[in-house]
C-alpha cells in the first residue's frame, strides 16, 4: 500500500458524501469488549476481550437511516469537517467531525465539544496508519474551532475501534448498556480526548 507519509489528507464538502460512502465501514466482529469498573485504568474502566465462537460482519451503513448520504437529511452539516485520505488520487478512507450542531445529542448542547462522527478506512488499507492520520486531522480541525474535547462513540462489538481510540490517547468516559433498542446486546462506549491537556 505504500508509506503512510505519502497519504494525502484533504478536507472536502458534503457534496463528496456519495464518494465518501463508497468506502466500506464494515468489519468482522470476532471478539466482544468486556468493561468493568476500575480505579486504576482508562478513566475508571478496565477492558478485556472475549473471543466469539461464531464471528460475524457488522456494517453500520446497512442500518436503516444511517450512512453518510443520510447525514444531511438528519443534521445541518454547516459546522462539520469532512476529510478524505487519498493515495495517488485513490480514496482510501475518510472522517467526519461535528460541532455546534442542533439535534446532535452527543454534543450535549456545548460549543467547546466536537464529535468524531465517523471514521473509516478501506478494508484493503487498514492497519497502515491511515486511521491515525485521519484522527489527527479531525483533532486539529476541532482544536482550531476552540473545542476542548473530542468525543467518540463506538460499541463493545468493535474491539479494533476500542484499541484504536486508546492508541490515539482517548479515555473511555462512559458506557451505556441498552442504548440501542434494535441491538439489545450491544453496549455503547463513549470515548473522549482532551484537546488542550494541561501540563504538570
Amino acid at each position: 500500500m505504500g508509506n503512510p507519509l505519502a497519504i494525502e489528507i484533504v478536507e472536502e464538502t458534503s457534496t463528496a458524501l456519495v464518494d465518501y460512502s463508497r468506502i466500506s465501514i464494515a468489519f468482522q466482529v470476532s471478539e466482544i469488549v468486556d468493561v468493568a469498573l476500575s480505579a486504576a485504568s482508562l478513566g475508571g474502566f478496565r477492558m478485556s476481550e472475549t473471543a466469539l465462537s461464531l464471528p460475524y460482519v457488522k456494517d453500520y451503513d446497512a442500518i436503516a437511516g444511517e450512512g453518510p448520504c443520510q447525514w444531511p437529511l438528519r443534521f445541518d452539516m454547516s459546522n462539520w469537517g469532512l476529510f478524505a485520505a487519498r493515495l495517488g488520487g485513490q480514496r482510501l478512507g475518510g472522517a467526519a467531525v461535528a460541532f455546534d450542531t442542533p439535534g446532535l445529542d452527543m454534543l450535549e448542547g456545548r460549543c467547546d465539544l466536537a464529535v468524531l462522527w465517523d471514521i473509516r478506512v478501506a478494508p484493503e488499507a487498514r492497519g497502515r496508519g491511515i486511521g491515525a492520520l485521519l484522527f489527527r486531522a479531525a483533532e486539529g480541525w476541532a482544536r482550531a474551532r476552540g473545542c476542548r474535547v473530542l468525543k467518540i462513540e463506538t460499541q463493545n462489538t468493535n474491539a479494533p475501534a476500542c484499541r484504536f481510540y486508546a492508541r490515539q490517547g482517548c479515555a473511555l468516559g462512559a458506557i451505556r448498556p441498552f442504548a440501542y433498542p434494535q441491538f439489545p446486546n450491544e453496549v455503547q462506549m463513549l470515548w473522549q480526548k482532551d484537546l488542550f491537556p494541561q501540563s504538570d
